[in-house]
């Protein structure tokens, strides 16, 4: 397997085993990679898992040992509770970095997600922070929440690890702070920052600007762009206006904010059924005020962390109503799914949902393996 897939099996094969030496029947590298092909092909329980193991053992033996057969779901169970998963994560952050295509300007948005099934009487339930690649659309990495912190401090040390130069970082509110901002530029990125009332004097400020510029009442250096989408009876109108925060933000202010060059605001217009609906969404940025296309793009490149990632997991995946908590199996079976994701999103050619690709893998072993060893390997390597 490892002259076939030198990315994921390797790096798969840096995990510590989490059991005593005595009574292991089972090689942890085949039960990790049994894992991620049976999640591939649909399988979201470790029953699941044993019963594709148990019907395509065959295939299996063509590249993993398997000494002593098929491990039972108690086997499955018990390594993923018991998994380091510092050390996972580290397996997973290398082996996404091995796949990932460098791409200029790619817009990486960070966002959190609860893991709501994963509550237990005694514990909170699992909060990941995870970073969303728009040009690859993949996961780059997560970090668990600790259940008495929150995203401001489990942002900054995903950040330490993430390879970010060149790229424009996307946040929503609850990351406009300005240790974010300073870790962002120090990873030698640009920052897109949503700012709401959390940072209630920026914020008052940023909208009395947009007021003036919109009354004409002062000279400001700003740019502007418009989108437009129809369909379905529905129009809706997207105008982002930058301006430039050097020229018109306090001293005290910019010195703040590290690199801040920009405000925006995004208008959008809805209108259906002779019913219009505006709204105003305010943003913080490194990027400078001529560069409101991508300033745009960004923005709206945001909300793939939703779609191709949240959304997916839980439509695709069930993941809202896994109910695995013991020991590090909420965690671990996180980025178990993260990595099959990351797999599947790969496929250059299918137009098919997540969903269907996984099936498409169950009943199609080529695929499945192409899957596994990375579609665009060639590309990569």
């Amino acid at each position: 397997m490892a002259a076939k897939n030198p990315s994921l099996t390797f790096h798969l094969s840096a995990l510590p085993d989490p059991r005593s030496e005595r009574g292991r029947r089972h090689l942890l590298l085949d039960v990790m990679i049994m894992a991620v092909v049976a999640t591939l092909c649909g399988a979201d329980d470790w029953e699941s898992v044993e019963a594709f193991g148990d019907e395509q053992e065959s295939w299996l033996r063509t590249f993993l040992e398997l000494p002593n057969g098929i491990p039972s779901h108690d086997i499955f169970s018990r390594v993923f509770r018991m998994l380091d998963t510092k050390a996972f994560t580290e397996c997973f952050l290398a082996w996404s970095r091995s796949v990932r295509r460098k791409v200029s300007k790619d817009v990486v948005a960070i966002d959190g997600k609860t893991l709501r099934a994963s509550m237990d009487a005694d514990q909170s339930p699992l909060h990941l922070v995870s970073a969303w690649s728009s040009a690859n659309r993949m996961v780059l990495g997560q970090r668990a929440v600790d259940g008495k912190s929150n995203e401001i401090k489990a942002i900054p040390e995903l950040l330490k690890v993430l390879d970010l130069a060149g790229c424009i970082v996307t946040i929503d509110a609850m990351g406009c702070q300005k240790d974010i901002a300073l870790a962002i530029t120090r990873r030698k990125a640009d920052y897109i920052l949503a700012l709401k009332a959390n940072q209630k004097g920026l914020h008052q400020v940023t909208q009395a600007l947009f007021e003036v510029c919109d009354a004409g009442e002062q000279a400001m250096t700003h740019a502007h762009c418009i989108s437009t989408d129809e369909g379905y009876g529905r129009k809706v109108v997207r105008e982002v206006m930058t301006i430039n925060a050097v020229h018109t933000l306090g001293e005290e202010m910019l010195l703040d904010w590290p690199m801040l060059e920009t405000v925006a605001r995004v208008r959008t217009t809805a209108e259906r059924e002779g019913k219009t609906i505006r709204e105003d969404r305010f943003y913080i940025s490194s990027l400078p005020t001529n560069a409101v296309e991508a300033m745009a793009e960004g923005i709206r490149s945001h909300w793939g962390i939703e779609n191709g990632l949240h959304w997916v997991l839980d439509v695709a995946f069930n993941e809202d109503r896994n109910r695995t908590r013991k020991g590090t199996a909420a965690e671990a079976g996180a980025i178990l799914r993260h990595i099959v994701l990351n797999l599947l999103w790969q496929d250059p050619d299918s137009k098919r949902s997540i969903k269907n690709r996984r099936m498409k893998a169950a009943l199609n072993p080529v695929y499945r393996l192409d899957a596994l060893i990375g579609f665009r390997q060639d590309d990569m390597h």
